[in-house]
């Protein structure tokens, strides 16, 4: 893959994630939404997808650990849209720094997560009864048209890559979005979610191919005797019709 976090992967990607994510959440965000902090922002796309569907005046509040990506995002967010950055990992989010915003919002970034994290995240939401809507956290599923009887056995090591452990922390990946709506109902949010699964194909070509790469490079990481490289050649030669799991979870605090 072009790599997880860069520019070029978050900017082939954009156009997919703007047709999944759900519109109906955006419609229930309780009004009004002038200040938004948007964790793990990466280039921005988020910001320039949701923007343009609320109100003005806004005010985003850009937050990443990535200082070139941070410049990227604050550059292209949408005319007339006040922005700051806020260089920083968003685990360390506290009540303080949520002080008049509006709306907490992220995309695929709850899979990156441990539960302890997602939990001191909904804790820190619910100290400050500020409302989030995160966006396309990766589910696990993924069907292909037409199917290979090997589809599965790449699935089962890819969704154990994701839930892998990192540097000492052991990641949610597909239990996430679960995970996180179970939370926020726990500290008494009112949880609405919605499935926002990529569809990808030949329609697609670049972005399904450098997504098949990705998605069987870290399932052969994972289980390297299994030895994927014929079937990844195989889905490149021909690239299927394919929906890619993502769910969105809006939690309100009433």
């Amino acid at each position: 893959m072009t790599g997880e976090f860069s520019p070029d992967w978050l900017g082939l990607r954009e156009p997919a994630d703007a047709d999944a994510r759900s519109l109906e959440l955006v419609g229930l965000l309780p009004r009004p939404v002038k200040v938004i902090r948007d964790l793990g922002c990466g280039t921005g796309s988020l910001g320039r997808w949701l923007a343009p569907r609320l109100p003005v005046p806004q005010f985003w509040i850009l937050t990443d650990r990535d200082h070139d990506l941070l410049e990227i995002a604050a550059d292209r967010m949408p005319e007339g849209v006040n922005v700051a950055i806020d260089e920083r990992d968003v685990t360390a989010l506290t009540r303080d720094d949520l002080t008049g915003a509006d709306l907490v919002t992220c995309s695929a970034l709850l899979d990156l997560l441990t539960a302890a994290e997602i939990d001191r995240l909904v804790e820190v939401c619910a100290q400050a009864r500020t409302n989030a809507l995160f966006t396309l956290s990766v589910t696990g599923q993924v069907r292909f048209t037409p199917a290979d009887e090997r589809d599965a056995e790449v699935e089962a090591a890819f969704n154990a890559h994701q839930r892998r452990e990192s540097g000492g922390r052991l990641l949610l990946g597909p239990d996430a979005p679960a995970y996180a709506a179970a939370a926020f109902e726990k500290a008494g949010a009112r949880v609405i979610t919605r499935e926002s699964p990529w569809r990808l194909g030949p329609q697609c070509p670049d972005l399904t191919a450098e997504w098949l790469r990705g998605w069987v490079g870290a399932a052969a990481e994972q289980r390297p005797e299994l030895g994927f490289d014929a079937y990844l050649r195989d889905r490149l030669t021909s690239l299927p019709e394919l929906t890619v799991g993502h769910k969105d979870v809006l939690a309100i605090f009433e």
